[in-house]
């Protein structure tokens, strides 16, 4: 059960860095200037945005407003949700490109649209489960 709730909840984290990662490293050489700089500030926020319960209250960039708090008390599962839409959003439009999804994920449409139904099912029980404890 731990395992199921920490991949749940930080199961994102490592897809987002390693899409960076990949970004940075494999899809330098042909990458669209609109689309690449999308995705990376996409993934970039949401990484941020991640870290940022971590920091102290007392460091200014750690210290949420007060409506967001209220609205995360209402909703506790609202940024695991939004981060892996994040993550879903940026994967989507790499595996809409023919080039930039054969740099991803090697030719073949098949692995592309398992790697797509997987997420939505990762990103459905992740919904469905805060609808069940909500």
């Amino acid at each position: 059960m731990w395992f199921d709730h920490k991949a749940a909840l930080y199961g994102w984290v490592p897809i987002a860095a390693g899409l960076l990662a990949w970004d940075y490293l494999v899809w330098k050489e042909a990458r669209p200037k609109i689309r690449g700089w999308f995705t990376r500030k996409l993934l970039t926020l949401s990484l941020a945005a991640g870290v940022a319960p971590i920091l102290p209250w007392w460091i200014p960039a750690g210290a949420p407003p007060g409506q967001f708090l209220s609205m995360i008390g209402k909703y506790p599962g609202l940024p695991v949700l939004l981060a892996w839409a994040v993550v879903l959003v940026v994967l989507v439009l790499l595996c809409a490109d023919a080039e930039s999804r054969d740099y991803l994920l090697g030719h073949g449409k098949v692995l592309s649209v398992i790697s797509m139904g997987l997420l939505l099912v990762v990103l459905t029980m992740t919904m469905l489960g805060w609808a069940v404890t909500s």
